[in-house]
């Protein structure tokens, strides 16, 4: 199932259609609607190149709230459209993140809050395991990246202890506690990182 904002997805206006063609049962809440087995597309508004794609156990719909809840997840992934030196179209699509967390809460703005996650940039073959609280969530913000209170990243070049990350889904760090915060690099690694996947080097 596709939308555009994902309450469109879950939103009780479709329910009774998309009822229809669940593979499990689903039910209506007191406000807003619960889905069994799905697959969902996302189509962030403020992030018009990007699609992120997931499969959930279970997504909730609070409209009342403006906000969605998805458990049990697993295949999520960004794709975003290909551009050219000269910032055209290619007119192709190339995998861009991979996401991995328990659940993820989806606000209406389509930015996506949960406890822990991790994201592994493909491009970079970086892995990032972000851990929150309830009070300050890891957040993906779209648009611009994610953010955690603490961050673990290993990657080829270096691996790190980050706190109060701020991280675009470029790997470019606009924030971040210098003072509580540690990176080792390897300067004499031979790995590389070659179509999203280390491979040792000459």
């Amino acid at each position: 199932m596709q939308k555009t904002g994902l309450y469109a997805l879950a939103g009780i206006t479709l329910f009774a259609l998309t009822f229809a063609l669940l593979p499990t049962g689903g039910h209506v809440a007191d406000t807003g609607a619960t889905l069994s087995g799905v697959e969902l597309k996302l189509y962030p508004s403020r992030d018009p190149d990007a699609v992120w794609s997931f499969r959930a156990a279970n997504v909730e719909s609070d409209p009342e709230q403006n906000r969605t809840y998805l458990s049990g997840l697993s295949g999520g992934q960004r794709v975003v459209k290909e551009r050219d030196d000269q910032n055209r179209l290619t007119g192709r699509e190339v995998l861009d993140a991979r996401l991995t967390a328990p659940d993820l809460t989806i606000d209406g703005q389509d930015n996506m809050t949960t406890r822990q996650a991790r994201i592994t940039l493909v491009r970079e073959c970086a892995d990032i395991d972000l851990t929150g609280t309830d009070k300050t969530p890891v957040k993906i913000e779209q648009g611009r990246g994610f953010a955690a209170p603490v961050a673990e990243v290993e990657s080829p070049f270096f691996d790190a202890h980050y706190e109060k990350l701020q991280m675009t889904f470029d790997f470019n760090i606009e924030d971040v506690d210098n003072s509580r915060s540690t990176t080792t690099s390897d300067l004499d690694t031979t790995e590389r990182c070659v179509d999203g996947k280390r491979v040792p080097g000459a």
